[in-house]
């Protein structure tokens, strides 16, 4: 009987402990979800207390809306890039700073000065996206005082009487966008990668070499299939990331909140916040934060079960 009473008092005072987190966690973020799907059926304004229900009227409304179509390629389009190229860049430098040099008398190493180039790598990802959409502003510029049409004028490759708008032109736009989340991102994998990398075993990569293996051989073949669980979490942040960009778009383009020009960099969260705050159609925009959320779980399931390999044990 002792136990039994022992056992249900550990329950009780373990049970005290999570309600707190457990009602914290329904109320602040569970229930704006929960809301958030029930305005999705409604008219509401974002401002007046009352509102009809309307059905599935403002989901109707989203497929004929071709700026909230536009927008979906656009996010489904940086889906596609902003983890590839991230996520093969952060590699190839993790692989370089640890296990890309030369081996020694102290078995296999990075590069000269990989501590270094650590250092530099990481430094973007302590700038606010603020800061960043500040800086890069200055950089793509569309005078001569920018750094991109500067370097493009001495090249003699532009006309300095008429450099390239790059945030103003439409072929452009998006891709700028897209370096600069990859500017940005790729030192915090880079770091990732490398504190994966550092609990692989010396001894596989010594004797991939006694075997003649290259670099690229070593990489492909030893380093990718041990760091395989690093970088399917990766995908999956990486893509959630490429589903918002909200910050930098809103900043760096034209338009209210951003999406220029002429929505060639508009994004999902942009048409959103634009119908929320700016034409009053917060049951509209509902519907499409619904959307974004059912097609971001899609996502990662699907990414979770495509990247799926037998977990490697050494």
């Amino acid at each position: 009987m002792s136990h039994v009473a022992q056992g249900r008092g550990k329950g009780g005072f373990i049970a005290a402990f999570l309600f707190a987190p457990l009602a914290l966690y329904l109320t602040f973020v569970i229930w704006p979800y929960v809301q958030t799907f029930g305005y999705s059926f409604t008219n509401w304004s974002g401002q007046s207390p009352t509102f009809d229900f309307v059905g599935l009227e403002n989901y109707s409304a989203l497929l004929k809306d071709e700026v909230f179509r536009g927008a979906l390629g656009h996010n489904l389009l940086l889906l596609v890039f902003v983890p590839v190229v991230t996520i093969l860049l952060a590699l190839f430098f993790a692989f370089m700073v640890n296990a890309g040099g030369r081996s020694g008398a102290g078995g296999v190493q990075g590069v000269s000065g990989s501590r270094f180039y650590k250092i530099v790598y990481f430094f973007p990802q302590v700038l606010s996206l603020a800061i960043l959409a500040v800086l890069f502003g200055a950089i793509y510029r569309s005078d001569e005082g920018g750094l991109v049409n500067g370097f493009l004028i001495k090249l003699g490759l532009i006309d300095a009487k008429h450099p390239v708008e790059w945030l103003n032109e439409p072929n452009f736009v998006l891709w700028c966008l897209l370096f600069v989340v990859v500017w940005h991102g790729v030192g915090f994998y880079l770091v990732l990668f490398s504190a994966a990398m550092q609990s692989v075993p010396k001894d596989i990569y010594e004797a991939a070499l006694l075997d003649g293996a290259g670099r690229a051989q070593t990489f492909f073949k030893v380093t990718l299939p041990l760091l395989w669980d690093s970088v399917q979490t990766s995908a999956v942040y990486l893509g959630i990331a490429a589903m918002d960009m909200f910050v930098l778009v809103s900043t760096m383009t034209s338009g209210q909140f951003g999406g220029g020009p002429d929505h060639h960099s508009e994004v999902m969260s942009t048409v959103l916040m634009r119908n929320f705050l700016y034409f009053g159609k917060s049951g509209y925009a509902c519907a499409m934060g619904v959307v974004m959320l059912v097609l971001t779980m899609i996502l990662s399931v699907i990414t979770l079960r495509a990247t799926r390999r037998e977990r490697i044990e050494f």
